[in-house]
């Protein structure tokens, strides 16, 4: 039966690589995960793949402009409604500046069909006109994963990219332990990963309107 990498397992291989870690070496047992957590954390930032999409539905409130993003939201994809209550049909909302929008739309009390969206903040978006009725809406964005805990053993780095997040918390951990010898060569099999998971989403699409080519 063919192996899977783990939270638990990939504990595990990095205890075996590094060579250090077992629980008597307790500050390196100790910081495992948090390594581990900071190797998911640069891959979300490094990229918008396929595999990092989630999309999520829920539906407007009249009389209310601002809305709060999904947990581990990181950018905005694209979000639709339906174009009337308990309908099918369904009309995209235009991502502009929160500038354009407060100008568009100056007088929050005033409702009508939602046409533009914003970034409000970090954790919200503006949605203008206010909203006039409960509209059902459905928004795609790219997240950062479930992190990996001792209850969430597996996640989409796991299944599907699982060398990159091997790599990447060897990358990290060489640089925790001050293993200056060893962080060019994990740092290079890391990019070779990263290179190659980036090379086959390139046909895939991009901003959902245009296919993303080679140069």
């Amino acid at each position: 039966m063919p192996t899977a990498l783990t939270f638990t397992s990939l504990q595990e291989d990095l205890r075996q690589y590094l060579e250090r870690g077992t629980v008597v070496d307790t500050t390196v047992f100790e910081q495992l995960p948090r390594l581990i957590n900071l190797a998911e954390r640069a891959i979300a930032r490094k990229f918008k793949i396929q595999g990092f999409i989630n999309v999520v539905t829920s539906a407007l409130v009249a009389g209310t402009s601002v809305y709060a993003k999904p947990d581990r939201w990181r950018d905005t994809v694209s979000i639709n409604r339906v174009t009337v209550v308990g309908g099918n049909e369904r009309a995209f909302l235009y991502p502009r500046s929160y500038e354009y929008c407060r100008r568009y739309h100056p007088d929050a009390s005033v409702t009508a069909a939602p046409e533009f969206y914003s970034d409000y903040n970090y954790d919200n978006w503006l949605i203008v006109p206010t909203p006039d009725a409960a509209y059902e809406y459905e928004i795609v964005y790219y997240q950062l994963l479930p992190l990996l805990d001792a209850s969430n053993q597996t996640n989409w780095l796991t299944d599907h990219a699982p060398n990159a997040l091997l790599h990447g918390s060897l990358l990290q951990s060489t640089r925790f332990l001050k293993n200056d010898d060893r962080i060019a060569v994990w740092e290079q099999s890391y990019k070779e990963d990263l290179s190659d998971l980036n090379g086959e989403d390139l046909q895939k699409i991009v901003d959902r309107t245009t296919t993303r080519q080679e140069a």
